[in-house]
């Protein structure tokens, strides 16, 4: 069959990574295709938790108040291995908490946001092989359809057919043990799941029963091996293994879902082999301790969208792609030690146990606690990209302004120059950096230049260096093709 289709980018995997990264593309016109696999969206509801890091970005693309209205806030405590812990006092965000919400919904909108910005979606459709040559990809799909692309990126989840047909190496460790995870009708007592869970979660770690309201509980049990993790689990397994722990079943009924999950972990070698990118749970998967899998990935497809618009669109520095892996892959590989340790402080032997008690105490000091809970939301993150002031390399939290508030100046994806000395202008780049005087603004500094993820690329007073750091990040003045 002849290739008769030609994009800018293919992403393949419609899940919140790549249609996350889908949107970030449209903002900067560039065309964009998403392959999907499935046909129809997931047939259960399973409940996810985006961090503040990611509430963040949502808010910078104007999406959150979509999120907030299908979702459920909760504090921002008890994050690292469960460990019982007050939410850290004045955190440095405008959203100091958890949004507990549908995996479902947050596809379902990031999609629509993507539609609606002009990304062509294709349900039914999986990517079985592409060749790279200097110009494009030839993508391959599975009803020997061709499709031309100038650049792939595959977020098609951690059994990835791109990374797989890429040959990069996933190395990591395998799965060692087995917790089966869902949520259910329960019809015990509260004061029988309470006193059970408080008894037999000290040892048998990860087990909850965690009331959703209705009756409906988020259940989390420890499970045996077995042959095939593919194949979902029954409600008669749940009930096997709570009796196992302990002692009863509970009286679990009328699922809502059931899966079960192990503890592998595994980082992506490469991010980026010519043409061909990847992202979210293809780069690296984890047990989801912490909840962090959603949002690593999310994450990523906002660091990777503007920086891959501008290379097509013409108008990126030498080198500027190349920043994703150095910067996010990193971060993932952070991820994969905490989920590590957490995993680690969950094992009920009498070492693990004893430093449980010990990281327990030490999160009982505040700096500890705000240290932990900034890691595992992702607001501690830090880019190097040189340079003396401890604001470098960071994300701005969403600062009150004389017009609005600082995350809707950036709801287009472009950089933002916010000037509290009135004389700095972003000159030649204004068609890809918009400019913010406001002297009343709560810095530190005179001006900092945001790139499209938020994170301060330059801070100071001077003309002439911000015109450096504006070709550094955003290319020569006037360069958009």
């Amino acid at each position: 069959m002849n290739t008769h289709q030609t994009f800018d980018v293919i992403i393949s995997g419609c899940g919140p990574t790549g249609a996350m990264l889908a949107a970030e593309l449209r903002l900067h016109d560039i065309r964009v295709l998403l392959l999907e696999q499935e046909t129809e969206p997931a047939s259960f509801v399973r409940i996810v938790g985006l961090h503040i890091r990611s509430l963040e970005l949502m808010a910078m693309r104007g999406l959150l108040d979509r999120l907030l209205e299908n979702g459920r806030r909760r504090p921002t405590g008890a994050y690292f291995a469960g460990i019982d812990s007050p939410p850290p006092t004045d955190l440095d965000t405008a959203h100091p908490f958890l949004l507990g919400i549908p995996q479902p919904v947050v596809v379902r909108l990031l999609e629509e946001h993507a539609i609606a910005l002009g990304a062509e979606v294709r349900h039914g459709s999986a990517v079985v092989g592409f060749e790279q040559d200097d110009e494009a990809v030839t993508v391959e799909l599975a009803d020997g359809e061709l499709l031309r692309t100038r650049y792939l990126v595959g977020c098609d989840g951690a059994r990835s057919t791109v990374r797989r047909r890429l040959g990069v190496g996933f190395p990591g460790e395998p799965s060692r043990t087995e917790t089966l995870m869902g949520e259910l009708q329960v019809e015990a007592a509260p004061e029988l799941i309470a006193a059970k869970v408080a008894e037999f979660g000290e040892t048998h770690r990860p087990f909850w029963l965690r009331p959703f309201g209705g009756g409906i509980h988020s259940v989390v049990v420890p499970a045996g091996p077995v042959e095939d993790r593919a194949v979902p689990p029954t409600l008669e397994d749940f009930r096997r293994q709570l009796r196992a722990v302990a002692g009863t079943d509970f009286g679990v009924h009328s699922p809502r879902w059931l899966s079960r999950f192990g503890d592998a972990t595994r980082l992506a070698e490469n991010y980026r082999v010519g043409r061909v990118l990847l992202a979210g749970d293809a780069a690296h998967i984890h047990p989801p301790t912490g909840g962090q899998g959603l949002n690593l990935g999310i994450q990523d497809a906002v660091n990777l969208g503007w920086k891959l618009a501008g290379q097509i669109r013409g108008w990126a520095p030498e080198g500027l792609l190349d920043t994703y892996q150095p910067e996010r892959r990193p971060v993932a590989a952070d991820v994969l030690d905490n989920t590590r340790a957490q995993r680690e402080l969950q094992s009920p032997g009498p070492g693990p146990l004893a430093v449980r008690r010990l990281i327990t105490e030490l999160i009982g000091l505040d700096a500890v606690n705000r240290y932990l809970v900034e890691k595992i939301t992702a607001i501690g993150i830090r880019y190097d990209f040189g340079g003396d002031s401890d604001l470098l390399g960071r994300r701005l939290p969403d600062l009150d302004l004389r017009e609005g508030r600082l995350y809707q100046h950036l709801h287009r994806g472009r950089g933002l120059l916010l000037d509290r000395t009135g004389r700095l202008t972003a000159g030649g780049w204004s068609d890809r950096v918009d400019r913010l005087a406001d002297p009343a603004a709560d810095l530190s500094v005179p001006a900092v230049l945001l790139r499209p993820d938020g994170h301060v690329a330059w801070v100071g007073d001077d003309q002439q260096e911000l015109e450096v750091q504006l070709s550094r990040w955003f290319g020569e003045p006037g360069s958009t093709t």
